[in-house]
């Protein structure tokens, strides 16, 4: 199922450049707003690519693949990057899918981002549940208490 997940992330790409190059309309026509756009576009892209570097070298064990059936976590990872979200690739993932929708304004981009952040929460919540059930249950359940999802909570919410 992990397709599913990936789909916006493959399917974003392929409407922008299909923007580009005329195929599809974009639903902003005005080139001043539309270079305005792209420059936002660059910005969050390159907030994706940090978030991503933060959350590699956040992983100082291997990472458990919760699509492969048999892998399970070793411990749980509370620093760097997961310790302001428990979900920092899906969180750089939805940020370049914004990007994608503001460098290519159109439907498409816009439903994938609205599709990406719908599966992307589900498969969280999915894998929430099963650490919560893990030997790093009670661990876990502290953790999500004062990290957001996909938001960092403020230290008067948790």
């Amino acid at each position: 199922m992990w397709w599913l997940t990936a789909l916006p992330l493959f399917s974003a790409p392929v409407v922008a450049v299909l923007v580009y190059a005329g195929v599809l309309r974009s639903v902003v026509s005005n080139p001043g707003i539309a270079a305005w756009l792209r420059l936002a576009a660059v910005v969050l892209d390159v907030v994706s690519i940090a978030l991503i570097a933060l959350t590699i070298g956040s992983n100082r064990v291997p990472l458990a693949l919760w699509h492969q059936r048999d892998d399970a976590p070793q411990n749980i990872v509370t620093f760097g990057a997961y310790r302001h979200v428990r979900h920092p690739f899906y969180v750089s993932f939805l940020i370049a899918l914004a990007a994608a929708v503001l460098v290519a304004p159109h439907v498409l981009t816009a439903l994938a981002l609205v599709y990406g952040f719908v599966i992307l929460n589900l498969t969280a919540a999915r894998e929430e549940r099963g650490l919560a059930a893990s030997d790093f249950g009670e661990e876990y359940r502290r953790y999500m208490t004062r990290t957001g999802r996909f938001v960092p909570r403020w230290k008067g919410d948790a």
